[in-house]
This record gives structure tokens, C-alpha cells and sequence, in this order.
């Protein structure tokens, strides 16, 4: 068992982390598969299988540091221009991962959530997916949301359509649209937003992921591929968050004192 309560406290100020000052939202773009295994020579595939377990070992620091939620991009809308193989050892890759961290899950309190369309997913994997967030669905723990055939545009123009349908059923009136009505409508409707948003391997671009939603999200890009992720890095991410002034459009006290002399 991970540790708890007190003892996740006391397990982040021992890797020199500040519990109070942690994100509560982590949203991750996992790149940099392919080019990882490629500069070592290997075939793509064996990128993807070390990224599987980085993806274990991010969960397993993020349930010892008592995060809130952890959100991975797996599998966009545009992934499956890929070469047919290796979207077919993907798909296996993710049936496997869905079946191996079952116990995880469940022993350390994981709510699992999967966002993105359904369409194009195998049967066999969504039998598993739909398993995994049935079996969790009281689990208080971190929550670990996984982006699959996800983007988020098309995410955007189905939650347009659903508040059109209730606009068009008389339920809602366009003048009572909000931002709280569109949070409703989209895959991730009662989640909280993203307060830092990571992307491995060096790319300055968000790749139409959750671009509603991280707003006011603070970014963090490394270098290293995602198959170099290690927990380290992860904390390294964190430490930086935690130095960040937030200010969601407004000043800081001190910046407001400035201006007013």
C-alpha cells in the first residue's frame, strides 16, 4: 500500500516538495514515444512499451503525493493516421494496461475516467475501459483520467451540440448559456480544470488538448521524451509549479500597492 493522509505530507516534504502548495489537477501530453526508441535504434513499438511504464510509475507518484486528479492525453482524434500496426499494437498495449493496473486501482483507491469519443475503439478495449470506471466509481483517491481518441475541438462541437438539443427542447434559453453550461456539456463536466499542464519531448504546442479547459493552466514542457519521465521529473515539474504566481488576470498584492503609489 501507498501511503495516506499524513504520510503523503511528510512523503513530499521528504522529496522537497511543499504538500499546500501541490497542483491539484495535472494534465500530461505524453510525446515522444517514437523518436525515443528511434534514437536508440529500437522500433517504435518498444517506445511505447516503456511509456506504459512510466505511465505506472507517474500514477504511483501521484498517488503518493495525494494528487487530485492526473489527466493523460493516450490516443488522440489524429493518432490514427499512424501506420494500421502500430495503432493495432496501441490498442492491445492499452487492453493490457487497462487489465494489469485493475488491482492498482482498486488497492490504492483509483477513481478511473476515460474521456473522448467511443467511436473507432475496439470492442475488446471497451469492454475493459468500461470496466475499470465501473469497478471505481466509488474510489476516493486520485482520479486517473485517461484522453482516448480524444481531441478537443470535436469534444467542443459535441458539447455545442448537446446544449443546442436542450435549447432546441426548450430547456435551456440561449440568454442562460454560461461558462458553468459549457463545463456541464463537455466530456470532462465535473472535473476541476487543470492547474498545470506537462508536455515531454520539447514540442511549444498544446495538440488540441483540453484547450477549454487549461485556460488559466500553468505549462510545463521538458526536453525528454516520455519514456525518460521519471518520477524526478515529475517532482521537478511540481517544484517549479509550486514557485509560480498565479494570478488568473488580476495583481498580486505587491503589484497593486506598486500601482497605486
Amino acid at each position: 500500500m501507498l501511503p495516506s493522509g499524513h504520510d503523503c505530507d511528510a512523503y513530499a516534504r521528504s522529496v522537497g516538495l511543499d504538500p499546500a502548495k501541490l497542483p491539484r489537477h495535472i494534465a500530461i501530453i505524453m510525446d515522444g514515444n517514437g523518436r525515443w526508441a528511434n534514437e536508440r535504434g529500437k522500433p517504435r513499438i518498444e517506445g511505447h512499451l516503456m511509456g506504459a511504464q512510466i505511465v505506472r510509475r507517474t500514477v504511483t507518484e501521484a498517488c503518493k503525493l495525494r494528487l487530485g486528479q492526473l489527466t493523460l492525453y493516450c490516443f488522440s482524434a489524429e493518432n490514427w493516421k499512424r501506420p494500421p500496426e502500430e495503432v493495432a499494437f496501441l490498442m492491445a498495449l492499452l487492453k493490457e494496461y487497462l487489465l494489469d493496473e485493475r488491482e492498482l486501482i482498486q488497492t490504492e483507491n483509483i477513481r478511473f475516467r476515460i474521456i473522448g469519443r467511443r467511436e473507432g475503439i475496439p470492442a475488446e478495449v471497451l469492454v475493459e475501459m468500461d470496466e475499470n470506471v465501473r469497478l471505481s466509481a466509488g474510489n476516493t483517491g486520485l482520479t486517473l483520467c485517461l484522453a482516448i481518441n480524444y481531441g478537443s475541438r470535436a469534444e467542443i462541437v459535441d458539447a455545442v451540440k448537446r446544449i443546442a438539443e436542450r435549447v432546441r427542447n426548450g430547456d435551456l434559453s440561449p440568454d442562460a448559456i454560461d461558462d458553468e453550461t459549457i463545463d456541464d456539456a463537455l466530456d470532462t463536466a465535473g472535473m476541476p480544470d487543470p492547474d498545470l499542464l506537462i508536455r515531454t519531448a520539447g514540442e511549444m504546442r498544446i495538440s488540441n488538448y483540453l484547450l477549454w479547459q487549461i485556460s488559466y493552466a500553468e505549462l510545463w514542457v521538458t526536453p525528454l521524451g516520455w519514456p525518460d519521465f521519471e518520477p524526478a521529473i515529475f517532482r521537478e515539474a511540481l517544484a517549479d509549479f509550486a514557485k509560480r504566481n498565479r494570478r488568473f488576470g488580476g495583481l498580486t498584492n505587491t503589484q497593486g500597492a506598486a500601482d497605486a503609489c
